[in-house]
């Protein structure tokens, strides 16, 4: 008995024994064929699993990833040794120094994910390169040195998603892409591609394809002329001078990026702030000769709002050298024989100012959304704010909205903005709030992949998530009697600190706004039972918060927050398929993804995303249990 208990010991152990210790020799010959290697934990002995190793993704004891990125690695890389792991699926180098032709990657044909951008690979990609790689989901070869013809072989694969060919020296036309309906994410541009754009790729913004100077047809607004002889020979010239392709590069990544326009923009500004002074004044005047004497009239249009006594505008022991009316009728007075009204500060933690600041401020456009337009201004006692001139925010009286922006003053919390100051007007208003360098977590995701963006990494993003729900607990204790405490949670919205802190802003908005404006305005109304039933609910902010954990787990832009929907992916169809199909894994971000330790963590909060994506509200968690659940990761 004794003998059959140690046979069946052996049967269902030694096979798995050897297989890790097999897989680790594996691994270890092809870690070899690197130089400057930065695999210190790659050390195989006994009990020892690779799956511990740095950057081995593991599905129980199958390796199915290696991603290793960002790690100086050299070399040429040798593909035979991995024809041993069966089981993997993705294989990330992004980051590195490898050089060379691109690796022998075609032998692997179970792949479903390869990323090798920002390396100093080389040379032409054979034509039927991909033909074997049938599974192919996902190919990122992007900010390299390749030459010669985009391969026809990986415009006809046919569960391709995502395709990255940008910042090469791919030249020639573009081939077709055989199946259109399946790829969602697309970049081709800064290359030395020509002739008319295929029809099947029309669909992708112009962006796509920037930076390509020969090439015509749509979306880049080039008319293709049969008889016109080719491009000069620089469209062909792989030594195209640094000049000429720093100039494209610059167009390729300027949409998105604050533009600068100081000295426009100074006017523009003031112009904003006189129109309004100049509406308020034309108001009173025409009052006047109608011989309009209504209370309610005179103080929504034309008596300037200037601070009460009880305001945060005296300073603590400042003495009150006035009457609580008397302040008024002074301030008012004097306000509306210079023309001037004032801004309402509700929170001086970061001094005062008024009208006159801003107008002598120097200005940016921050950019123009469905509430408004919003400005950056400097004041001259160098605090730097946000301007933003919101539409639509007409369903409060003055009293009710001073109260509602006074409230918002007082908030504190780590993790939400409050609101500085106020200028209101019937038809719009200003709101006034400190000015974030870093900008919102939107730009620092998908714009510019720069400083700000490569410390994006695993613990970061997770202390953004735990930021977010903590931010958006306090907003739901603090409206707990509305039917949306937040209703516009997107990552648009969430600003980021210069210690990678978010804040939350643009909260709170629904009573406030008309209810023709907050179904266009608020993201919340993107939610499965507003599109379904035209309901909305607390839930509904559950589901933008899941929304913005799996955006940032995958750096995916989602379409849900675009208009027209032909960009960025529907990431809760997407999630929700690949987990469906156990492919998880391909879901996080090959930026983080090589924190082979954090795996379990990270398809944990995964998990808690798809679950506030339930496109059923009374199956969604409830907004205390994904907070719990997101303060137990770690």
């Amino acid at each position: 008995m004794a003998a059959v208990r140690f046979l069946l010991f052996i049967t269902l152990y030694f096979p798995t024994l050897c297989s890790s210790q097999s897989d680790a020799d594996a691994l270890i010959k092809f870690k070899d064929s690197f130089t400057h290697g930065n695999l210190i934990s790659w050390i195989p002995g006994p009990g020892i699993s690779p799956c511990q190793w740095f950057g081995v993704m593991c599905h129980g004891k199958d390796i199915i990833g290696l991603h290793l990125t960002d790690l100086h690695l050299a070399g040429t890389i040798d593909v035979q040794p991995l024809l041993h792991l069966r089981h993997l699926r993705s294989i990330s180098f992004m980051r590195n120094s490898f050089s060379g032709p691109i690796p022998l990657f075609n032998k692997l044909g179970s792949l479903k994910a390869i990323y090798l951008s920002h390396n100093q690979f080389n040379g032409e990609i054979p034509n039927h390169y991909f033909a074997s790689m049938r599974s192919l989901k996902k190919v990122w070869l992007s900010e390299n040195k390749f030459t010669g013809h985009i391969p026809e072989s990986v415009m006809q694969l046919p569960h391709l998603l995502e395709l990255h060919l940008e910042g090469n020296h791919f030249s020639g036309p573009i081939p077709p892409l055989k199946y259109p309906n399946v790829l969602t994410s697309f970049n081709i541009s800064l290359n030395h591609l020509e002739g008319e754009i295929p029809e099947s790729l029309a669909k992708f913004g112009v962006n796509s394809f920037r930076g390509n100077l020969g090439l015509c047809g749509k979306p880049v607004a080039k008319d293709c002329v049969a008889s016109s002889p080719p491009p000069s020979g620089k469209i062909h010239n792989q030594n195209q001078t640094e000049t000429d392709r720093a100039k494209a590069k610059a167009k390729a990544i300027s949409d998105g990026k604050v533009i600068l326009v100081a000295t426009t923009i100074f006017f523009l500004l003031c112009i904003v702030i006189a129109s309004l002074i100049s509406a308020t004044r034309r108001t009173k005047k025409d009052d006047k000769k109608k011989g309009v004497v209504s209370k309610g009239s005179v103080k929504d249009e034309v008596l300037p709002v200037q601070l009460a006594p009880e305001s945060i505008h005296r300073r603590s022991g400042e003495s009150n050298r006035r009457s609580k009316s008397g302040s008024r009728r002074d301030s008012t007075s004097s306000s509306t024989k210079s023309g001037m009204t004032d801004m309402v500060m509700v929170n001086d933690e970061k001094g005062e100012f008024g009208l006159q600041d801003l107008m002598k401020a120097e200005a940016e456009v921050l950019g123009n959304g469905l509430f408004g337009s919003a400005y950056k201004a400097k004041l001259s006692s160098g605090l730097s704010v946000v301007v933003k001139r919101m539409k639509g925010m007409n369903r409060l009286g003055k009293d009710a909205f001073d109260a509602e922006i006074r409230r918002f003053g007082k908030l504190k919390h780590c993790n939400v903005l409050t609101p500085l100051a106020y200028y209101f007007r019937k038809e719009e208003k200003l709101i006034v709030s400190s000015y974030m360098p870093k900008g919102s977590l939107s730009y620092i995701l998908h714009g510019k992949k720069d400083l700000a963006h490569a410390k994006l990494n695993w613990p970061t993003r997770l202390k953004i998530v735990k930021g977010i729900a903590r931010g958006l607990g306090f907003i739901h204790t603090e409206f707990a009697t509305y039917e949306l405490p937040h209703g516009n949670l997107k990552s648009s919205n969430v600003l980021i600190t210069e210690t990678y802190e978010p804040l939350l802003s643009d909260y709170a908005f629904q009573p406030m706004a008309s209810p023709s404006t907050v179904a266009q305005v608020l993201f919340a109304y993107k939610s499965p039972e507003y599109l379904q039933y035209q309901q909305v609910s607390q839930k509904s902010d559950v589901y933008c918060l899941g929304i913005v954990i799996l955006e940032i787990m995958t750096g995916k832009l989602p379409s849900q927050y675009l208009s027209d929907g032909k960009s960025g992916i529907d990431i809760v169809q997407w999630v929700q398929t690949s987990i469906s199909e156990d492919q998880a894994l391909e879901l996080v971000d090959p930026e983080i993804a090589s924190n082979a330790s954090s795996t379990d963590n990270m398809f944990r909060l995964l998990e808690i995303g798809v679950a506030c994506v339930e496109s059923n509200p009374d199956k969604r968690l409830p907004l205390n249990e994904a907070i719990t659940r997101i303060e137990e990761i770690s």
